[in-house]
């Protein structure tokens, strides 16, 4: 086991992937909407998931109960929460205020119910907290600058902004404005990449969106000339073992590339990408990474040295 002294920090950590299953179920049950099968079932991702396709899917229903301030103040506390009895001192929340307008919820109304939902979380426990907000790959470069102009205009609750959702399918270049704008701004940028696509991904990311910290990031590993770009710029790689398998981005927990590249100097660190979608929490992330891969005590040390060192928020 990690040592009790030896801080945990989570950098990569979707709040509609993570709402507690209970949680959805209650939503659900207030707000009319009627399960199909028991909420375990309908909100993590099976072994055999296989793909970033399906392992979305597992998020449709938390998505669909988060459509009212209360209930993304409710999520993000609880979020904060759950941090707290993981051991997890810092953790940083990622989402897409653009998905919760459904029922006329601005973004603006989105980020203040989140962010004042951590702030109920820190006070109840002491977890630090950042708060990011995803640009979303599949829609209009005119979205992602909207979700960019809303994480400005709250620039003191949000901490960096994100580019989700499957780059095999969706470049990232049309989104270059939005993440002009950020710079200009002085807010940091991580960009998903190297999961679903190749290295190409992440040049894009790196090259063109300026990413400071790379989501997942596992495709690096089969291309040296990225892997001296990252280690050179100290571009972390927010990693998350059990998600790359469950969406094939990696064969198995034995075959992820973490501790090759931790050990070739990269900014390596591990989260959970989606606690609830994923059926995980940080320490059992390390858990199997020892159990799978041999990790030792030194290297999850390492990853937390390195998570933070990557932290967005002061």
């Amino acid at each position: 086991m990690i040592a009790a002294s030896v801080p945990r920090h989570e950098l990569h950590c979707h709040l509609d992937g993570s709402v507690r299953p209970g949680t959805v179920a209650d939503l659900a049950r207030h707000q009319g909407i009627a399960l199909t099968a028991p909420v375990e079932r309908l909100v993590t991702a099976p072994a055999s998931c296989g793909s970033l396709t399906r392992f979305l899917t597992y998020i449709d229903l938390p998505l669909r109960v988060l459509q009212t301030p209360d209930a993304l103040h409710r999520a993000a506390r609880e979020l904060v929460e759950d941090w707290s009895a993981d051991g997890v001192v810092y953790g940083e929340a990622r989402f897409a205020p653009q998905l919760h307008g459904h029922r006329g919820m601005t973004q603006d109304e989105a980020v203040q119910a989140v962010s004042e939902g951590l702030a109920a979380g820190r006070q109840g426990t002491g977890v630090r907290t950042g708060l990011l907000l995803c640009c979303l790959r599949h829609q209009t470069p005119e979205e992602s600058l909207a979700v960019a102009e809303t994480a400005l205009r709250h620039r003191d609750k949000v901490a960096g902004l994100d580019l989700a959702g499957d780059e095999r399918l969706h470049p990232a270049t049309p989104h270059r404005a939005a993440f002009d704008l950020a710079h200009a701004a002085g807010l940091p940028c991580t960009v998903h990449a190297g999961e679903a696509a190749g290295a190409d991904s992440m040049w894009e990311a790196i090259d063109v969106l300026g990413a400071r910290r790379i989501g997942h990031g596992v495709r690096c590993a089969r291309e040296h000339a990225l892997r001296e770009r990252l280690r050179r710029d100290g571009i972390a790689l927010e990693m998350c073992p059990t998600s790359n398998v469950l969406t094939g981005a990696v064969s198995s927990l034995q075959a992820h590339p973490a501790a090759r590249l931790l050990a070739d100097g990269l900014a390596v660190t591990i989260s959970t990408d989606a606690r609830t979608t994923s059926g995980t929490t940080l320490s059992q992330e390390f858990d199997r990474l020892r159990a799978a891969a041999g990790w030792t005590a030194e290297q999850e040390r390492f990853a937390q040295d390195h998570a933070a060192a990557a932290a967005f928020a002061p």
